[in-house]
């Protein structure tokens, strides 16, 4: 393995060994969300979601765009190293079952349902 193989090793295992960075990249399966409705669906402070995210994306298990004052986030395309999309795929069929998750993916449902501008002006006010 070479020095940045071992790299990339650290940092996705750095970034999957936490519960909330596990259920954000599992609320991203098949979907780009606005960081608003992550907060809406983790029910965590911005500070701390951003904080997350950007563990996620510095091991390459996420990508982000801006869009104007919002943040879009997604899992990465099909140009993600082997070693993302094996761990990612590990994950999901890890998962796939999983109580917590389920219970995440039909709050995320609802979410959906509302607009992205409409969340974020709400969560400012919080």
């Amino acid at each position: 393995m070479t020095k940045s193989g071992m790299k990339s090793v650290l940092l996705i295992t750095k970034a999957l060994a936490d519960r909330q960075r596990i259920r954000m990249l599992l609320l991203l399966q098949g979907r780009e969300l606005c960081v608003c409705q992550i907060i809406a669906v983790l029910d965590l402070a911005p500070s701390t979601i951003s904080k997350h995210l950007s563990i996620l994306s510095a091991a390459g298990l996420v990508e982000h765009r801006k869009e104007g004052r919002w943040a879009y986030y997604r899992l990465p395309a099909g140009s993600a190293d082997a070693m993302v999309r094996s761990a990612l795929q590990w994950v999901g069929q890890s998962l796939r079952h999983d109580e917590a998750i389920a219970k995440d993916v039909k709050k995320l449902a609802g979410v959906l349902r509302c607009d992205p501008e409409v969340l974020c002006r709400q969560q400012r006010k919080c």
